[in-house]
C-alpha cells in the first residue's frame, strides 16, 4: 500500500470519528430573549432604514441566532427570522426565562389592549405599559374571582397590577365558531405591514393570530401559508366557515390572505379601499379576479 494511499485512508478514519463524535454531542439551544416593548419590529436587516418583516410583542420570548453591535438577529416561535433592536429585548437572569417556570400561573390579555399600573388603582398614575392583546404575563398569585384587580410580575422583575376583566387564565383551543365571533372584535383596527398584533395587524399576521386561537400555529408569510403542508385545498364551491383564502396575480404570486366567514364573505386586514380589518365579499369583481387558492387544515 502506498504512503500516499495510507494517508488518504488515515484522514477519512480520523473525519468519520469527528462526525461520529458531533453526532452525539448535544446542540446547544440558542439562548433567550423577552421583549420589553409593547410591539417590537423585525427587521430584514441591522439597520432601521430596512423594511419591517414581522413583530413579537410584550413578555414574548426570541432566540437569539446572532449578534451584530446594537441588533441581534431572532428566530421567533413560529421558526421568523428577523433583525431586532437589543433595546427591545431584555436577557434573562441566570437560568430564568420569564413565562417559562414550572410554578409561574400564566394569563393571557383577552382584551384588545390593556393598561398595567404600578397599583391597583387607574387614578393615581398613568400606566407603567399598554400591552397588547395576546401578551402572556406571569400572575403574583393564582387569579381570586372576588377580586377586581391582579398582581403581575413583569420581565424586568417590576410588580404592576392588571384589571381581572383584561385577561384569562390560560386556556383550550377556540372552536371554529368562537374563533369566528372573536375576529368580528378587530374589525376597524388599523393595517400595519408586518404587524402582528392588536396595534395593527397585516393579511398574514391576521389570519396567523385567528389560527393560532384553535391551538394551530401556521407560517408568517400568504405565499407560504399556501403552501404549508398542514393544509389541503378547497374549491370555491365547497368553502366552510374557517377556511383561508390566497389572492394574487397566479397561484404562485400568492400577496393577500383572509379568512371565509360564510355567506361569500371573508374577514381580512387589507389597504384596499380603507387599511383596516374589515369584512369583503367574494363576489366583489376585483376578488374574485384575485382568488387562486382556498385551504383547510387537514382533517
Amino acid at each position: 500500500m502506498s504512503s500516499q494511499r495510507s494517508r488518504a485512508i488515515c484522514v477519512l478514519f480520523v473525519c468519520l470519528i469527528a462526525l461520529a463524535a458531533a453526532a452525539q454531542t448535544p446542540t446547544t439551544a440558542p439562548p433567550l430573549m423577552t421583549v420589553i416593548r409593547p410591539v417590537a419590529n423585525m427587521y430584514s436587516a441591522a439597520t432601521a432604514d430596512s423594511d419591517v418583516v414581522s413583530q413579537a410583542i410584550y413578555a414574548s420570548k426570541v432566540a437569539v441566532l446572532e449578534s451584530k453591535e446594537a441588533w441581534v438577529k431572532v428566530r421567533t416561535p413560529d421558526d421568523y427570522t428577523g433583525w431586532m433592536q437589543v433595546s427591545d429585548l431584555l436577557r434573562p437572569t441566570g437560568d430564568a426565562v420569564y413565562g417559562a417556570g414550572a410554578r409561574a400561573t400564566l394569563v393571557r390579555v383577552n382584551n384588545l389592549f390593556a393598561n398595567i399600573y404600578r397599583e391597583a388603582d387607574v387614578t393615581k398614575h398613568q400606566p407603567l405599559i399598554t400591552v397588547p392583546f395576546e401578551t402572556q404575563l406571569e400572575a403574583a398569585a393564582a387569579p381570586n374571582n372576588e377580586e377586581r384587580w391582579l398582581d403581575v410580575r413583569l420581565p424586568d422583575g417590576r410588580h404592576g397590577f392588571i384589571q381581572k376583566g383584561d385577561v384569562l387564565q390560560l386556556g383550550k383551543p377556540l372552536t371554529i365558531p368562537e374563533m369566528l365571533a372573536l375576529a368580528r372584535r378587530f374589525l376597524g383596527l388599523p393595517y400595519t405591514w408586518g404587524g402582528t398584533s392588536s396595534f395593527g395587524y397585516d393579511c398574514s399576521g391576521f389570519v396567523q393570530m385567528l389560527m393560532r386561537q384553535r391551538g394551530i400555529i401556521i407560517p408568517r408569510d400568504a405565499d407560504i401559508q399556501a403552501a404549508w403542508s398542514g393544509f389541503v385545498s378547497v374549491e370555491r364551491a365547497r368553502l366552510e366557515p374557517g377556511d383561508l383564502l390566497y389572492f394574487g396575480s397566479a397561484p404562485d404570486k400568492i400577496s393577500h390572505t383572509g379568512m371565509y366567514i360564510g355567506n361569500d364573505q371573508f374577514i381580512n386586514a387589507t389597504t384596499y379601499q380603507t387599511p383596516v380589518v374589515r369584512i369583503d365579499t367574494l363576489a366583489e369583481p376585483r376578488w374574485t379576479r384575485l382568488l387562486v387558492a382556498a385551504r383547510r387544515l387537514k382533517p
